[in-house]
Order: C-alpha cells, then sequence, then structure tokens
C-alpha cells in the first residue's frame, strides 16, 4: 500500500479524489440544515451537526482499521501529542470558527477566503521542511489558481462589508487548516494515518458536539433522509481525512495542499447539480482552467542545471 501512495500520480488522483468529496460536502451540508430545520444563526445546532459529523467520522475510520489490522486500533504514548493537536486545531477549531463565519459572511467571500490556504501552506512549508522548498512557479501557480477562485466569485465578491466574525472567523478557519496541513506533515512520519485518523476526528467531532449542546443546540433525525445526509457527510470526512493524511506523509506538504483549490471549484459544480444552481456558466470555465493551471505550476519539478 505504501509504494502505491508514494507514487506521485497515485498520490495527485488521491488529492483530487479528496477534493472532489469535499466539494459535495458544501451542498449536502447546506440540504442537511434544510432537512433537520436549523436556521442559518442558530450556531449552537450547526456545532452539534458538525460534531456528530465528526464523531462519526472518526468511529468510521477506526471500524475501518479494525477490519484491516484484524484488531483494535490503539495510540501508541507517543501518538497522543499528534490526535490531540489535530483533534483542537484540524478539526475542532477549524470548524467552529468555520460554522460560526459562514453565517456571517457570503459563500462568493468564504470561497475566496479558504481558497488561501494554499498560499499559506506553500509559504511556510519552507520554514518547517528544508525539502518543500519555495520557488517562483509555486508562488506563480498559487497566484493563478487564487484567480480561478476571485474569477468565479467575482459578481458575489462586488460591494458588501467586512466583518470579523464573518470573514475573521473563516481566515481564522482558514489558518487552522493551513497548519492542520502542517502539523499532519511534521508528525506522520512511522505512524499509522488510519488510526491517527479515527482518533483525531473523534476527539475533535467530541468537542464540537459538546460544545454545541452545552449552548442549547440540536439535530433532528427522525426521519431516514435525515440519517443518511449525517452518515454520507461522515463516511467524506472519514475517507478523505484518512487519504489526504496518507498522500501527505510520502509527499512535500505545498504540492498537495495546492489541490485544496479545486474545492470551490467542485463545490460549485455540486450545488448545481444538488441545489439547481448555475454552473456552466463562463466565469466557472474560466475559474477551472486557472485552478488547473495553479496546480500544474506547482507541481512542476525544476531541474537543477549545472
Amino acid at each position: 500500500m505504501s509504494s502505491l501512495l508514494k507514487n506521485r500520480k497515485i498520490a495527485y488522483l488521491i488529492a483530487i479524489l479528496c477534493t472532489f468529496l469535499w466539494g459535495t460536502a458544501f451542498p449536502v451540508i447546506k440540504m442537511g440544515y434544510g432537512l433537520m430545520s436549523i436556521p442559518e444563526n442558530d450556531i449552537a445546532s450547526k456545532l452539534v451537526f458538525a460534531g456528530a459529523r465528526f464523531f462519526l467520522g472518526g468511529v468510521m475510520v477506526y471500524i475501518i482499521g479494525l477490519c484491516i489490522k484484524k484488531q483494535l486500533p490503539k495510540p501508541d504514548k507517543a501518538d497522543l501529542t499528534p490526535i490531540l493537536l489535530l483533534a483542537v486545531v484540524q478539526t475542532a477549531l477549524q470548524y467552529l470558527f468555520s460554522y460560526i463565519g459562514v453565517g456571517y459572511t457570503t459563500a462568493s467571500n468564504t470561497s475566496v477566503i479558504t481558497a488561501c490556504m494554499s498560499f499559506f501552506v506553500v509559504l511556510l512549508a519552507p520554514l518547517f521542511f528544508k525539502h518543500d522548498r519555495l520557488n517562483l512557479l509555486k508562488i506563480a501557480g498559487c497566484v493563478v489558481g487564487f484567480a480561478g477562485v476571485i474569477a468565479m466569485n467575482f459578481k458575489g465578491l462586488a460591494g458588501g462589508q467586512i466583518s470579523f466574525l464573518g470573514e475573521g472567523f473563516v481566515l481564522f478557519s482558514t489558518l487552522c487548516a493551513s497548519a492542520g496541513n502542517l502539523i499532519t506533515k511534521g508528525c506522520m512520519k512511522n505512524r499509522d494515518p488510519v488510526k491517527i485518523t479515527a482518533f483525531q476526528l473523534s476527539l475533535g467531532g467530541l468537542i464540537l458536539l459538546i460544545t454545541g449542546l452545552v449552548l442549547g443546540g440540536k439535530i433532528q433525525l427522525n426521519s431516514i433522509l435525515n440519517v443518511l445526509v449525517l452518515c454520507y457527510l461522515a463516511l467524506v470526512s472519514a475517507v478523505a481525512f484518512t487519504l489526504w493524511t496518507a498522500i501527505l506523509r510520502y509527499h512535500p506538504v505545498s504540492k498537495i495542499s495546492v489541490f485544496n483549490l479545486l474545492v470551490p471549484v467542485f463545490g460549485t459544480v455540486w450545488s448545481g447539480i444538488l441545489l439547481n444552481e448555475p454552473v456552466l456558466t463562463v466565469e466557472n470555465i474560466i475559474a477551472l482552467v486557472l485552478v488547473c493551471a495553479g496546480i500544474v505550476l506547482v507541481n512542476v519539478e525544476i531541474k537543477n542545471k549545472r
């Protein structure tokens, strides 16, 4: 399995699969809010929804690990620090800021700010990993890909005010996601990605769930469709985070994280499919071209010439 994950082309395909799955989450979450009667300003219930999703996702990963290894996955003493860090930073704080921020800003602003994660990771990675060097092509790729996200959301960005609880919290969420990628890369050497993902998702989800319940949040699971929506979102988290953690173990974090630029693109496409929103627009086509070009630029190998 490790030999497959080390293959660069396979890793890139897995990265695309992960962003594809995360892209489906946006419209499905919107559907979930409607099905479970969660108002836009009900932050507590949104945190309960998110916490249930990630806790269940962690349980799913745990069961997968049990089926693969035929024994109960148990964290070693050395695993406790990365599990706690990822649970707090990548799951609890990232989605706490995200679920609050989204309620106070537009979807366009959210997509653009979230796309900044690729910038943060590419710029910060050389400070922590000596083999992950910064070059002009990586910077150019981030700029081009970011321009694609702006092109896709250009109409929505026109006008409007910036708020701390809106754009500010979405930015904090993006910083937490960037830190989560760097922590994952730094701590995954010689560790089992399935085990780490199972426990960090469960713990992070539990933190969100308890926070939401304490604040008076609740969700309705009184129909099969509601349960299926929650299970699907949990499965997306389980599969995508496990695979993402696995490929970060073997590849430079900057070259993998830039694929996150595809998340708003896939999110827009799936919003069109599931929510009947317009997809085949000039802006979206330009965005897709620019984002793909940016990913290619970041992943171009520069050969040293003597």
